[in-house]
């Protein structure tokens, strides 16, 4: 059976690609901030954790999907120094902060940024040595397809590596997590992005998002040969690393 997030909102799978890159645009100028100060800054550790598991494999062709506002992509390739990254979003709103930062940082020549629905990617197969993905994947309308699509672009070999919010499973950071998520995080987030559902909706989907053995199995049904995964800070964040 594929997973959809339809345990969310009942959305057709068009409609909800549109709601969700409606609703990055909308956030877009205030996502960086929210994200650094929801977490506490630690999400900057996480992402450099999740660049590291592709250290020794020294890919030269990356592609970072649910890029957003190009973080992920310019700490790995600061971090990697690939020859080529393209950061793949659905929203061009987040992409455009991206590019400025890129231009600022002089990385044109390494990093670009291109509109794709992460689900119907548009590259040929065996493109990539190493695709990551830092906080997006959990928006995907269709869990399965992204995922496939993922595994399809890499070369034989290549890795995958994410990086995911997910709820945690012990005492009691599970419950301070539940508070935090359904009191703090959408009440700031509103105040900052003025968007009266977007922190809402991004903890409906912590929460309905697999987790742990649950993810590696559905990496393994994506086509990967190998995947395993690593809870971070009492399992608020964890890493995934996958091969082809």
């Amino acid at each position: 059976m594929s997973y959809r997030q339809e345990t969310i909102k009942p959305y057709h799978e068009g409609d909800k690609a549109a709601q969700v890159e409606q609703m990055f645009d909308n956030i877009a100028p205030a996502y960086d901030t929210l994200n650094h100060r929801l977490s506490w800054n630690i999400d900057r550790g996480w992402r450099r954790k999740a660049i590291r598991q592709l250290a020794p494999f020294h890919p030269q062709a990356i592609l970072d999907i649910a890029t957003g506002t190009g973080d992920f992509a310019i700490l790995a390739a600061e971090m990697l120094k690939p020859q080529r990254l393209i950061g793949a979003d659905i929203s061009e709103g987040m992409m455009q902060i991206g590019r400025h930062k890129v231009q600022e940082k002089g990385m044109q020549h390494i990093i670009s940024f291109e509109k794709e629905d992460c689900t119907r990617l548009s590259y040929p197969d065996a493109s990539f040595d190493a695709v990551t993905a830092a906080f997006g994947i959990r928006n995907f309308a269709d869990l399965d397809k992204g995922l496939s699509e993922m595994c399809r672009v890499l070369k034989p070999g290549g890795h995958l590596s994410i990086v995911e919010l997910t709820t945690p499973v012990s005492f009691p950071m599970r419950q301070l997590f539940q508070i935090y998520a359904h009191t703090v995080l959408p009440v700031y987030g509103r105040l900052i992005s003025k968007d009266q559902s977007a922190y809402s909706y991004l903890t409906k989907t912590i929460e309905a998002f697999p987790q742990g053995e649950r993810m590696v199995e559905i990496l393994q049904k994506a086509g990967f040969s190998e995947a395993s995964f690593k809870r971070l800070t009492f399992g608020i964040c964890t890493m995934y690393f996958a091969t082809k």
